[in-house]
């Protein structure tokens, strides 16, 4: 049986080297991704359209695990996206100003593959990074 980690580790090195044969083959029939809209998104076309929208908004993008911690079917890593504005980003033209944003991935897989993601990162900071929006007022300390 797979373990939960390595598959982990397989799908994000995947999105690195942008090997969507290998990316959308680790992903189970009946995959569901929930990102930060928390929207759901069903089936692996769907998860590889995820997967292809950043890596074109972000085409030096890497994704480095820091931290990670499984059971016997669940993974939940602390990661950090790295990578330069090139592309549209969902109607935001490029900026090609960089980011670094840490994302919180929690895993699951079923029979063997990723059934289930969910992805919690701040929008607002990757917004503000590639200045698509300004950020947000800070109180001076009295």
């Amino acid at each position: 049986m797979a373990n939960v980690t390595d598959v982990q580790r397989q799908v994000l090195d995947a999105w690195n080297r942008r090997d969507w044969e290998t990316y959308r083959s680790l992903l189970h029939p009946e995959y569901r991704y929930t990102g930060p809209d928390g929207k759901e998104q069903v089936g692996p076309e769907a998860g590889l359209n995820v997967a292809k929208m950043y890596a074109n908004a972000f085409p030096d993008g890497k994704l480095e695990v820091k931290n990670s911690l499984s059971s016997q079917s669940i993974s939940v890593s602390e990661f950090i996206a790295r990578g330069t504005h090139k592309g549209d980003l969902r109607g935001i033209p490029p900026t090609h100003k960089t980011v670094e944003v840490r994302i919180a991935n929690f895993m699951e897989l079923r029979d063997g593959k990723i059934f289930r993601e969910r992805e919690y990162f701040d929008m607002m900071t990757m917004l503000v990074q590639i200045g698509a929006v300004k950020p947000p007022m800070q109180t001076s300390a009295a």
